[in-house]
């Protein structure tokens, strides 16, 4: 029982490393092709480009993954359980962000981001 449990956490963090992967891959690429046009078709056009990039479709199958384990954990715990684990994604974005992609720190950002974690304890305990 207790290996089944453990294995349903590991789909959770999986579900929040993929798309934290997803998130930080598709901020990071999106500068490397300009900014977003006014007028529709080339709006579209830039956009499909987007998509074609090979590391921002990874993001893509990221997301895929991140749903697959996500049906995953489903199997094995009560929505109102799992789903604040999914404020760690704000965490790690933040965090990642800031080392990776020189994102700004900020006061607020950490107060904002201890609240989310102590949210995420209290109502894990439930």
């Amino acid at each position: 029982m207790e290996r089944e449990k453990l294995m349903a956490h590991l789909y959770i963090f999986g579900t929040i490393l993929f798309t934290v992967y997803g998130q930080l891959i598709i901020k990071w690429r999106i500068p490397f092709h300009g900014s977003l046009p006014g007028e529709m078709l080339p709006k579209l056009i830039f956009l499909l480009k987007l998509f074609f990039d090979p590391f921002i479709m990874s993001g893509f199958v990221a997301a895929f993954l991140a749903s697959l384990c996500w049906m995953a954990a489903m199997t094995a715990f009560d929505l109102s359980y799992a789903y604040p684990f999914m404020g760690l994604n704000f965490v790690l974005v933040f965090l990642a962000s800031a080392i990776l992609l020189s994102e700004q720190v900020t006061l607020y950002k950490v107060v904002g981001l201890t609240l989310i974690v102590l949210g995420i304890i209290i109502s894990s305990r439930g």
